[in-house]
């Protein structure tokens, strides 16, 4: 149950079954993304891949017969009239062709027929249409599934691809089960299972369940069960780091910051090929502070030993360590770029305040001096509009049917600082209680949000522990299916056929339609250090910033029947 490593096999054989010898690849938008999230130039170099193309980059003229190409698309309309242009004039000696997903076979046949030279020496269908961001984390990219509450079509077909994809890659042939009251959860079971009773073959793999194991299980939620885990400011780095700087395809973008040197304008963030990542992403911002300090002393330690060169094996010893010498360099330099501009935002947008007030709201039920603080801390000029906003946001999903719910006042506030008032309505039709399954806040152990403390980390002056006694909804829901509990109610099955088993799966991917989150994702790895068999999987990765886009394009165009008392306090130009 790895994601990375389905990905790299299927790429092995790609390579492997080209042969020895120089070879191009040639791919489009989303694959160059699935290949560069799993590999790095350097280890594609290393399988003789020298040279890398887009599909639908424009043709050059010259002609390069000494080279095969190995072709990497996803299996699209568009892809297919591309491909079939390729080979009526083929630049390439020979094409082994991979499709991402399952291709109908009269695009197999329209394909051949353009293949008048017979250039093609492999066509076949490799299941790896993911973006695989953690051995058990992937996302498909889709920064916005919904319109009026409703499958956007595109999206809806992308997403049917890209979990059947993640079935294939592990093999697995799972009981679906759907968030019941959800139409988007239950439109999406019902086709991912057609498309596995129509590609039966397929997925006919051995099933361990007969010999009395329960069957895997593919669990689709919602995200409008749980808005809250999106909207809070996230403490562990990997987490962090998408909050406050965004993480796209394992990268990050630092070339708006000044002082930011050339070479880490733009650094990868992969687990898979920077260790201490790997090791550290799910490390709090304290913790990492101290890793990091760590690691720089150590780094310091080992250059002065490197100037100390005043002999033959002195000079040996330094050929020799170089090239660790200066990885280490390199990782020093560009997790202190990170960390520097975290610490500077978190300073600077008050965060341990704002996140604390966050957090007492989403864990603890004290209206009257919580409505006192937030109104408070939104009017003080040093929080920025968007905390602030989200601030109320969390409230009004707190509060929406407390009997002194004052939400109003609290978008006036915002209102009078030029925010987006919307935002607030938006998300109550989007994920209001009348939305959600059961009551998400209900969840909480209110002894853990009595303990909440700022703990200094010794040695590293300004770096605080972190607030993490938030608890997502998906982590009960897990507990829930691994203690064996009944599910039916909650999460009918839409093949009921496999349920006769009383015993919980040893195997579960979960998929959140509208996006999961880091938060989620340190969940499902904490689980899984356990001992649990769990692969999270979202229409996106979201931080704060991208859930609220989503809920306003999906609620965009709706006559609003639940936030009425509101929309008198918002202004037509922000609304």
């Amino acid at each position: 149950m790895n994601l990375i490593t389905a990905i790299k096999l299927y790429v092995e054989k790609m390579c492997n079954e080209s042969g020895p010898g120089m070879k191009t690849i040639l791919l489009d938008k989303e694959t160059t993304s699935i290949i560069s999230m799993a590999f790095s130039q350097s280890d594609m170099l290393q399988r003789e891949v020298f040279l890398f193309e887009r599909l639908d980059s424009g043709r050059s003229n010259e002609r390069m017969k000494n080279l095969k190409c190995i072709v990497f698309i996803r299996p699209t309309k568009q892809n297919i009239q591309l491909l079939a242009d390729e080979l009526r004039s083929p630049k390439y000696g020979a094409y082994f062709i991979y499709f991402s997903n399952i291709i109908p076979r009269t695009d197999i046949k329209y394909l051949a027929e353009c293949d008048e030279s017979e250039s093609v020496r492999e066509v076949k269908e490799v299941y790896a249409d993911y973006l695989c961001v953690n051995p058990n984390l992937f996302s498909l990219n889709i920064n916005s599934s919904m319109h009026r509450l409703n499958w956007l079509p595109d999206a809806l077909g992308r997403t049917v691809q890209g979990v059947l994809a993640v079935l294939l890659s592990l093999k697995l042939n799972p009981v679906i089960r759907y968030r019941a009251g959800s139409v988007v959860s239950q439109t999406l079971a019902k086709q991912i299972y057609e498309q596995i009773c129509k590609e039966s073959s397929l997925f006919d793999f051995s099933r361990t369940h007969e010999n009395g194991a329960a069957p895997p299980l593919l669990l689709i939620l919602d995200r409008r069960d749980d808005p809250v885990t999106p909207l809070l400011h996230q403490w562990t780095y990997q987490a962090m780091v998408h909050e406050l700087l965004n993480i796209h395809n394992n990268r990050v973008d630092l070339s708006n910051i000044p002082g930011i040197p050339k070479d880490y304008r733009e650094l990868v963030l992969s687990g898979d090929q920077d260790e201490f990542y790997g090791n550290n992403m799910y490390a709090n911002f304290g913790e990492i502070g101290s890793t990091i300090k760590n690691l720089m002393e150590e780094f310091q330690r080992k250059a002065k030993d490197h100037k100390k060169v005043e002999s033959i094996a002195d000079m040996k010893n330094f050929i020799e360590t170089y090239p660790q010498f200066k990885k280490m360099s390199g990782t020093v330099q560009k997790h202190l770029c990170i960390m520097g501009e975290l610490s500077a935002l978190t300073t600077k947008r008050n965060l341990f305040e704002v996140s604390e007030l966050e957090q007492e709201v989403a864990c603890k039920a004290e209206h009257s001096a919580q409505l006192q603080r937030i109104r408070k801390i939104i009017a003080d000029e040093r929080i920025s509009v968007d905390d602030a906003i989200k601030l109320v946001a969390l409230y009004a999903l707190r509060y929406e049917r407390h009997a002194n719910c004052d939400t109003s006042s609290l978008l006036q506030i915002i209102k009078t600082r030029g925010g987006k008032t919307a935002i607030v309505p938006s998300l109550i039709e989007y994920a209001g209680t009348h939305m959600r399954q059961g009551e998400i806040f209900n969840l909480v152990r209110i002894s853990d949000a009595v303990k909440l403390t700022r703990n200094l980390i010794k040695g590293l002056k300004g770096v605080e522990n972190v607030f993490t006694q938030h608890t997502p909804l998906l982590k009960e829901t897990l507990e829930e299916v691994f203690k064996g509990r009944e599910l039916d109610p909650m999460y009918p099955a839409i093949n009921s056929e496999l349920v006769p088993f009383r015993r919980p799966p040893q195997e579960v991917v979960v998929f959140i339609i509208g996006g999961a989150t880091y938060e989620e994702a340190l969940a499902v790895h904490q689980l899984n250090n356990a001992g649990y068999k769990v692969i999270l999987g979202g229409t996106t990765i979201h931080n704060s910033e991208s859930f609220i886009n989503e809920v306003l394009n999906a609620t965009d165009g709706m006559q609003f029947k639940h936030t009425k008392t509101m929309l008198k306090y918002i202004s037509s130009d922000n609304y």
